[in-house]
């Protein structure tokens, strides 16, 4: 359940301070005005969000996006079967659900929900727009930011079409380990990494057997260590980034 809620009204200066301090140290939002963001931040409200509680549902109204100050979000996808297909989780520092401020139909296209527990700033949808109206470098910079992102996705898309399994998820362990080092830990179960990588469950589970057997890595479930991370690296086809 959600266990504080800060009241509407006027944001006291220090959490004002605090929240645009937050938004200046985006990536998304590196360089925009700072009186954008302090306009941003005057409008922003303060949730904590319980381990496993939904912040909205696919489909909600979305009435504003967030910034997660503590904890982590992970958006995700129901299918047909009921089965459930994280896309992404979002880390303290990141953004979540900017790009449904500016969608005409005004709808979440995903389900967010907290993992562990979690503080966000909610951001009215509202206030982001009229900001962005107001400073058209906040407007570019977020345009920049997107088309980012939608490039790394088209990247990450041509990969998934091009690889196999090993090399797929050889290339998701480097790259965690280049953020993590030799110790890594899965964001996600293996059954999630698997729907993202596009591979049977089962597949991804034997694969990791199978490396383990051979030296390579060492570990279960989600924390692994890298043994042999240039046998590794030999899977990898040269100019492989996709993550």
């Amino acid at each position: 359940m959600t266990f504080i809620n800060v009241p509407a009204g006027r944001v006291a200066a220090a959490d004002c301070a605090r929240m645009q301090a937050l938004l200046a140290a985006n990536p998304m939002l590196s360089g925009a005005p700072a009186a954008a963001l302090a306009e941003l931040a005057q409008h922003a409200r303060l949730r904590s969000h319980g381990d496993g509680q939904t912040l909205f549902f696919e489909g909600d109204v979305a009435s504003h996006c967030l910034l997660v100050e503590h904890g982590a979000v992970e958006v995700l996808r129901f299918a047909a079967c009921g089965n459930e297909r994280m896309l992404h989780r979002f880390e303290a520092g990141d953004l979540v659900a900017e790009a449904a401020m500016f969608m005409p139909h005004g709808l979440y296209p995903m389900t967010a929900r907290a993992a562990g527990p979690t503080r966000v700033w909610r951001l009215p949808r509202t206030a982001v727009r009229a900001a962005c109206e107001r400073h058209p470098a906040l407007a570019l910079r977020l345009l920049e930011a997107l088309s980012l992102r939608l490039y790394r996705r088209v990247n990450e898309v041509d990969w998934l079409t091009r690889s196999n399994t090993p090399q797929r998820l050889a290339t998701y362990v480097l790259a965690l380990a280049g953020s993590q080092g030799e110790r890594i830990e899965l964001p996600t179960s293996q059954r999630q990494l698997a729907a993202r990588l596009g591979v049977r469950a089962e597949t991804l589970s034997r694969l990791f057997a199978q490396w383990q057997a051979r030296g390579w890595i060492r570990g279960e479930s989600r924390s692994w260590r890298l043994c042999d991370s240039n046998a590794l690296r030999r899977l990898v086809p040269p100019g492989a980034d996709p993550f």
